[in-house]
């Protein structure tokens, strides 16, 4: 199916140019605001389910990737400053040579990792949940590195306690 199809519901004209087409600035501003609905509902579903598979297994014992050894070296070699039990700086992350630094780190992952560089959330401490002040937009990849060092340190497994802890008082 024509992507374009896909996205309109209607075929495209055989004697469409896109070339020629005019730019009708509504549409445009209607397509972007269901595209970025679309993005925050998938980040908010990924988000979601993360917490509750914390809440199901410790963080110990959980894979991301098949691949959650090699990430961990590699976050070890390429930050050694890492410490997964501290809160995480999003202006030094996201400052030019932060973003220089992660972008060399996940660009060795483009044809290994699906959607290595979509987005998603991840808390900038261990030791909370999810809200809007711990709460930092990143690619994914950034992500399974953070959340993998977590887990390997146990600093996620608190939640899994908790869940359990709540889940024996309801009994």
């Amino acid at each position: 199916m024509d992507p374009m199809e896909s996205m309109s519901g209607a075929p495209v004209p055989k004697d469409f140019n896109a070339e020629e087409a005019i730019n009708m600035e509504e549409m445009e501003k209607q397509f972007a605001v269901k595209a970025d609905a679309n993005a925050s509902a998938t980040v908010v579903q990924h988000m979601q389910t993360y917490w509750s598979i914390l809440e199901k297994m410790k963080g110990s014992t959980l894979r991301l990737t098949k691949m959650d050894d090699d990430i961990y070296n590699h976050l070890k070699q390429e930050f050694p400053e890492f410490d997964p039990a501290a809160v995480v700086d999003e202006d030094e992350m996201k400052s030019p040579k932060g973003k220089e630094r992660w972008r060399k780190f996940m660009m060795a992952y483009e044809k290994l990792i699906d959607d290595y560089n979509f987005g998603t959330m991840v808390r900038n401490s261990a030791k909370v949940e999810y809200d809007e002040a711990s709460t930092i937009f990143v690619p994914r990849m950034q992500f399974y590195a953070i959340e993998i060092a977590r887990n390997k340190a146990g600093l996620n497994d608190w939640i899994y306690e908790q869940a359990q802890a709540e889940k024996q008082k309801a009994k």
